[in-house]
């Protein structure tokens, strides 16, 4: 199990990690926000979201296999 000390270092570090960056969004200045409006939207097809959404899919599950049912078949 997880120690007292060791789950408050974890959380110490994420927030030193994530909350430290010293940039607001109010500090940036207009004109980055206009130049996002270079970017277009470029549509995908239906077919290629389904095929990498599936293959994301397919890539989990061999991995929860390979961790949860083949590591443990071995032993």
């Amino acid at each position: 199990m997880l120690s007292k000390k060791m789950l408050w270092g974890s959380f110490i570090a994420l927030v030193l990690l994530t909350g430290t960056s010293g940039v607001t969004l109010a500090e940036i200045p207009a004109h980055l926000s206009e130049q996002t409006s270079q970017f277009h939207r470029i549509e995908q097809p239906l077919g290629l979201k389904v095929g990498v959404a599936i293959g994301g899919l397919a890539l989990i599950g061999l991995e929860l296999w390979w961790f949860l049912v083949y590591k443990s078949s071995e032993s």
